[in-house]
């Protein structure tokens, strides 16, 4: 039952969603999208400057000449994102795939795995910034419902649980867990205590690097905040354009909800239901805001579609590149 709980939970998503375009006009949507047409693509595109953003707010957490391109970190960054987005992996095969890519790529894996650590962290809190903003927004707009109060609740939460993460990284984490398992394993797995030890002091060293820790948090903020653009883009070619800050409002509240609901694949139906909601709060009607999750899931097609489909063929190139001499037939 365990083993097929994503399967079960996206096909209860995808039953929701459909529901959802069903019960609010079916035809209505479908005339919104294509009046949207090709600038609905135009919008999904642009979902790669939050990309590079990312990747660039990554990278600099990886000291001197071992820092590799913003080129290379945002194709890392787009096929993690592809993976999350669309498999049933609890967004955690997303992290291990871009580990395997940067060790690929010729980069150290302890270095890969502490920079991804301390990157995550900095994500997460960068998203609770975000968030905190679009919670502002909407005060500022004179909102004050339920939902609200469960925004601000779950920030209570967020926060204290982001610098628990934080501290237990500083005190040594991964150190301590494989000392664990290698006790529980009566030493057998004493290799990978020196291994976790060297993840832990390249942690350590990232974050004493404040400077660094701070354009890097500047950064993902950045990325947070130009995945508004594309909502703005989006209901500008739906018809309903709203502004810039109302985009960023939406935008930050279904991210939060989204990754709320992490073991949702895609956060299908989630996702939809988000939109929903947080759209009424700035005015948006059911029917646009529907229009709006479509468009969404347009942008998983082509960007994170797309990043599925080359990621054997990335695997596959550095296959043959590695091939023993003299078998070419």
């Amino acid at each position: 039952m365990v083993r097929h709980l994503g399967l079960i939970l996206a096909l209860a998503g995808a039953v929701l969603a459909v529901y959802l375009i069903i019960d609010h006009g079916g035809v209505e949507l479908l005339s919104l999208l294509q009046q949207g047409g090709s600038w609905l693509v135009l919008a999904a595109l642009v979902h790669i400057l939050p990309m590079a953003l990312n990747a660039h707010g990554w990278r600099i957490l990886i000291p001197g000449k071992s820092r590799p391109p913003l080129g290379l970190m945002t194709i890392i960054v787009w096929i993690r994102e592809s993976v999350n987005g669309l498999l049933p992996v609890a967004r955690v095969g997303g992290e291990l795939v871009s580990i395997r890519l940067l060790s690929l790529w010729g980069h150290r894996p302890t270095l890969a795995v502490a920079s991804l650590v301390v990157d995550l962290t900095i994500g997460v809190g960068s998203q609770l910034l975000l968030t905190l903003l679009a919670v502002g927004l909407l005060l500022a707009r004179g909102s004050h419902s339920e939902v609200m109060a469960q925004a601000l609740i779950g920030l209570g939460l967020g926060l204290p649980l982001m610098a628990g993460a934080y501290f237990v990284q500083r005190k040594g984490a991964f150190e301590g867990i494989a000392q664990i398992i290698d006790r529980m394993f009566r030493g057998n797995f004493a290799h990978i205590v020196g291994a976790s030890a060297r993840i832990d002091r390249a942690i350590h060293l990232m974050y004493c690097r404040l400077d660094i820790i701070g354009w890097s948090t500047l950064y993902q903020l950045l990325g947070w905040l130009a995945g508004g653009l594309e909502i703005w883009v989006a209901l500008w070619a739906l018809g309903h354009p709203v502004s810039l800050w109302d985009a960023i409002t939406i935008e930050a509240l279904v991210q939060a909800l989204s990754s709320a609901a992490f073991i949702v694949p895609g956060a299908l139906g989630v996702q939809e239901g988000g939109f929903m909601i947080f759209g009424a709060m700035i005015g948006l009607g059911a029917d646009v805001a529907l229009a709006l999750a479509l468009a969404r899931r347009l942008r998983d097609v082509i960007i994170f579609g797309s990043g599925l489909f080359a990621l054997p063929l990335i695997e596959g190139r550095r296959l043959w590149r590695n091939r023993p001499a003299g078998r070419t037939q």
